[in-house]
């Protein structure tokens, strides 16, 4: 049986990372990607505790969750070589994170990697979303050799929506699902970032 472009796309989304390294910095031109720091699991837990920042996202986390997605963070770097980096500004100051994660075991596209970002209030609507999402794709193409990275926003996600729309992403309507979001169902809209784009 040929498959359709569905099952085509879809099994383009397994990706070997090969060829990392321990580089753990990323430098772009406003911000500084970096590997996380005990020090910062306050000011995370602080990011996915506040309402807006949190609000396209299930609503806020309780500490205990939150904690359990820093630890993922940090080990995501020394299991697969990329992952959520921590942002800073030029004045060291914590903005968020953005970065390209594996998918969590049992998503329903099945195994691919994935990017995302949060930023603090105070950091919006100045771009370093974009900057700090092009840094960590190009990272990974260049330096993981990844064949290719989705995104992923709610039709009512229209800053992340826009975000994708600057990183030059393709739409991929054929890969977009739904999944339980607390009492809720959650419909994805999905793009897909290629490496000829980025490198």
């Amino acid at each position: 049986m040929r498959a359709g472009p569905a099952r085509r796309a879809k099994a383009n989304l397994v990706n070997p990372v090969r060829g990392t390294n321990s580089r753990a910095v990323i430098h772009s031109e406003r911000l500084t990607l970096r590997s996380w720091r005990e020090s910062d699991r306050d000011a995370f837990a602080a990011l996915n505790a506040a309402p807006e920042v949190m609000q396209d996202l299930g609503g806020p986390l309780a500490r205990g969750d939150s904690d359990a997605k820093f630890d993922r963070y940090v080990a995501s770097f020394d299991q697969h070589g990329f992952c959520r980096w921590a942002l800073e500004d030029s004045d060291g100051r914590l903005l968020g994170y953005a970065g390209v994660m594996p998918s969590r075991s049992g998503h329903p596209l099945g195994p691919h990697a994935e990017i995302g970002w949060r930023l603090v209030r105070s950091a919006w609507g100045q771009g370093f979303a974009t900057e700090a999402a092009k840094a960590s794709l190009r990272d990974v193409f260049e330096r993981v050799h990844l064949k290719a990275v989705l995104a992923y926003a709610s039709a009512g996600n229209v800053r992340s929506q826009a975000v994708i729309k600057r990183l030059n992403m393709e739409r991929a309507a054929l890969l977009d699902y739904s999944e339980p979001l607390g009492a809720e169902m959650w419909h994805g809209m999905v793009w897909i970032a290629r490496p000829e784009k980025y490198l």
